[in-house]
C-alpha cells in the first residue's frame, strides 16, 4: 500500500469511530458563543443549535452538551466590561449568565421540538461516590426520556477548592461519566496546530495517535476572546484524558460542528490511547481537590502502588491538613512524592491516634468501627510519576 493512500486508508478509518459514535459529548467554549465584549450571540446560539439538532434528527444519536458561557452572559447585563478576576464577582455574573444561556438554548432547540435540560455540577458532585452516582443517574434519565442535556459547572456556588477550572476537562469527565463514543471539544480555533497558528508556515495536526506525537509542539494557552477560561492547553489535556479513557476527541472551531460530527477531515482527532478504567477513579483522578495528605511509609507505598492494596493505619507516617471522612486526600511517600490520591474513611483530627497501629489492635481498644481500611483500594487511584 502507497503511502498516500495508506494514509487515507487510517484517516477514514479513524474518522469511521466519529460516524459510528451513538453517545455524543459535545464541548463548545464562551468564544463562540458570546460577543468579545460579552452577552450572547443568538445567531452563534442558534447555528451550533441547529446542527446538534440534525444530529438527533435521525433518533439514532443522543448528545450531551457541556456548554461554557453563563459569566460570558452575564457581563453586559451587569455592566462589566470584562471577566472579572475576583471569584465573587464572576459567581454574580454567572447567576444572570446561567438563566440567559439556558433561557436561549431552551428557545433555540424548541424549533426543533428538543427539549433540554440543566445539569450543573461541581467538583463534590463528581468526587463523592453519593454525588457522582446521581450525576449519572440525572443525565442517563434525560437521555431515555429523549431530552438534550446542558452541563455547565456549578460557578455560582463553587469554591476555588472544588471548581474544575475549565469547562475543557468538565466534558472529558462527563464524556466518560456517560460512557460517551465520542467528544467533539469546539473553540474558536479549527484544530491544534504545530506551531503558533496566526503564523505563517504553520500546519493543523490531522491526527494524535499518542501523547508522544505532539510532545514538541509548543502549546498556547491563552484563547482569542478573552471571554473563557479555557486555552489549547485545557483542550489538549481533556484530549488527553478522554483519550485515555477510550473515549475518541476532535477537536476543531464551532465553524466546523457540522463537518467534525458526520466524521470529515477538519480538526484534530486524538485516538483512543486506553480502555475505560473505574468511573469514579477517573474522576477522583481528574475532578477532586485533596483536602490533606497522607505520608506513607516504604511498605505502604509498596503494598499500595505494587500490590493494589487498601491503606492501613500501620503504614501511614504522618498526616497533613484538615479533611472529613469522605474528602479526596493524596498519598505521598516519604520524599514528599505523591502516588495516589483516595477517599479517605476517618476525619484528620481522629488519624493521628491511629498511625502505625493494627486495625486488630484499634478494634480491640476503640471498637469495632476503627477496624477497617483508611482508604479502601475501590477509592484509590494510582497517579502518573
Amino acid at each position: 500500500m502507497s503511502g498516500a493512500s495508506g494514509d487515507r486508508t487510517a484517516a477514514h478509518s479513524a474518522r469511521k469511530a466519529v460516524t459510528d459514535a451513538r453517545r455524543v459529548v459535545v464541548k463548545v467554549g464562551s468564544s463562540s458563543l458570546t460577543t468579545a465584549a460579552g452577552g450572547l450571540d443568538a445567531d452563534r446560539v442558534d447555528a451550533l443549535v441547529d446542527v446538534l439538532a440534525k444530529v438527533r434528527a435521525g433518533g439514532t444519536r443522543e448528545v450531551v452538551l457541556v456548554s461554557s458561557g453563563a459569566i460570558a452572559a452575564g457581563l453586559a447585563p451587569l455592566g462589566l466590561l470584562k471577566r472579572p478576576k475576583d471569584l465573587a464577582r464572576q459567581q454574580a455574573a454567572a447567576s444572570v449568565g446561567q438563566g440567559l444561556l439556558v433561557a436561549r438554548y431552551t428557545a433555540s432547540f424548541a424549533r426543533y421540538g428538543v427539549r433540554v435540560g440543566q445539569v450543573l455540577l461541581t467538583g463534590t458532585d463528581t468526587s463523592r461516590r453519593a454525588h457522582y452516582r446521581n450525576a449519572y443517574r440525572t443525565l442517563d434519565q434525560l437521555l431515555a426520556m429523549g431530552a438534550l442535556p446542558i452541563v455547565n459547572e456549578n460557578d455560582t456556588v463553587a469554591t476555588d477548592e472544588i471548581r474544575f477550572g475549565d469547562n475543557d476537562r468538565l466534558a472529558a469527565l462527563v464524556a466518560h461519566l456517560v460512557r460517551a463514543d465520542l467528544l467533539v471539544l469546539l473553540s474558536d480555533v479549527d484544530g491544534l496546530y504545530d506551531g503558533d497558528p496566526a503564523k505563517p508556515g504553520t500546519s493543523r495536526i490531522a491526527e494524535v495517535a499518542a501523547p508522544e506525537d505532539i510532545a514538541h509542539v509548543q502549546i498556547g494557552s491563552a484563547g482569542k476572546a478573552g471571554v473563557g477560561t479555557g486555552g489549547m492547553v485545557t483542550k489538549v489535556e481533556a484530549a488527553r484524558i478522554a483519550a485515555a479513557a477510550g473515549i475518541p476527541v476532535v477537536l476543531t472551531s464551532a465553524t466546523y460542528a457540522a463537518d467534525a460530527l458526520a466524521g470529515r477531515d477538519t480538526g484534530t482527532y486524538f485516538h483512543r490511547t486506553g480502555r475505560r478504567s473505574a468511573d469514579r477513579l477517573l474522576w477522583l483522578a481528574h475532578a477532586s481537590t485533596p483536602q490533606g495528605a497522607l505520608t506513607l511509609d516504604d511498605g505502604a507505598v509498596q503494598a499500595v502502588v505494587e500490590r493494589r492494596t487498601s491503606l492501613l493505619p500501620a503504614g501511614i507516617a504522618a498526616v497533613e491538613g484538615e479533611f472529613g471522612a469522605g474528602d479526596p486526600v493524596e498519598l505521598r511517600d516519604s520524599t514528599g512524592r505523591a502516588v495516589a490520591r483516595g477517599l479517605v474513611n476517618f476525619d484528620a483530627k481522629e488519624l493521628p491516634q491511629l498511625l502505625g497501629r493494627s486495625t486488630r489492635d484499634l478494634a480491640r481498644e476503640l471498637g469495632p468501627a476503627y477496624e477497617r481500611e483508611v482508604v479502601h483500594r475501590d477509592d484509590l487511584v494510582l497517579l502518573r510519576t
